[in-house]
């Protein structure tokens, strides 16, 4: 049955930045309920070590691609390499991603453009190249965006940008897909405890002035895979970010305010 996510054997799983994070566990959570996954990442020696964590969950076949997902030849050639492979794909989870937080005038322009070229353009061209796959198996597409894209703060403005171009990409697809029945999720999760923050706030001990409110993310990698072949629209983390985000759009000064000050930690 194409539309039995009962158990994730015989399905088959994309996921960008599987070396670490959300994508590793979301990867490890996948293999355990026997999903095939394909685990695309950037850093081989990490990829290679989850690929055989995710091979002995899952008994069957787990495979790892190098790829810089900002590179459209290289999203083509991993895509060449699925396909030949396998002959469906039933779930990409789009996870890869990074974020610097250095006021806005201070950021390279070169790191503006590769996070936008990681975040945003990797996710679209791989989401557009797998889309046959998707559409024949009437999958499931899941992208990790953030709640820095739905409630922005100060030294975040590109970080934001990119994930909230995300969640409009998602929202539209999801209604662009409806016809040929392959479902969209948004993730949108506040901090989360991974090594994202060795790279987004090097050195500026943000993490540990929010760590009291971080998302453990093995419990956030069984929510989305639980998702997986199930109409859900979003997946917001934790609650009280999600009451937030509602009440942004309905209180914008008090929400800049809050914004401004308890959220303006970096």
């Amino acid at each position: 049955m194409v539309n039995d996510y009962r158990t994730l054997r015989d399905k088959v799983v994309v996921i960008t930045g599987a070396s670490s994070g959300i994508g590793r566990d979301i990867a490890l959570e996948s293999a355990s309920r026997g999903a095939r996954v394909f685990l695309l990442a950037r850093r081989l020696e990490q990829l290679n070590e989850v690929r055989n964590e995710c091979a002995n969950l899952s008994l069957t076949s787990a495979t790892a691609i190098q790829v810089d997902v900002s590179k459209l030849s290289e999203l083509e050639a991993a895509v060449a390499q699925i396909n030949s492979e396998v002959d469906h794909v039933d779930v990409l989870v789009n996870a890869a991603g990074f974020g610097d937080f250095l006021p806005f005038t201070e950021i390279p322009l070169d790191k503006i453009e590769q996070m936008f070229r990681v975040n945003v353009f990797g996710t679209m061209l791989l989401t557009r190249l797998l889309a046959p796959s998707l559409f024949a198996t009437q999958g499931h597409i899941v992208t990790i965006g953030s709640m820095a894209g739905k409630i922005p703060t100060a030294n975040s403005a590109v970080y934001s940008a990119t994930k909230g171009a995300l969640i409009a990409f998602s929202n539209a697809l999801r209604i662009e897909l409806k016809p040929v029945k392959v479902k969209v999720t948004t993730v949108n999760p506040g901090p989360v405890s991974t090594d994202f923050f060795n790279v987004a706030d090097s050195g500026k001990k943000y993490f540990q002035k929010i760590s009291w409110l971080s998302l453990d993310p093995e419990k956030l990698a069984t929510k989305v895979v639980a998702s997986f072949g199930h109409p859900v629209r979003e997946i917001n983390a934790p609650w009280f970010m999600d009451v937030a985000a509602r009440l942004y759009p309905l209180a914008p000064r008090v929400g800049d305010f809050l914004a401004g000050t308890i959220g303006n930690q970096k």
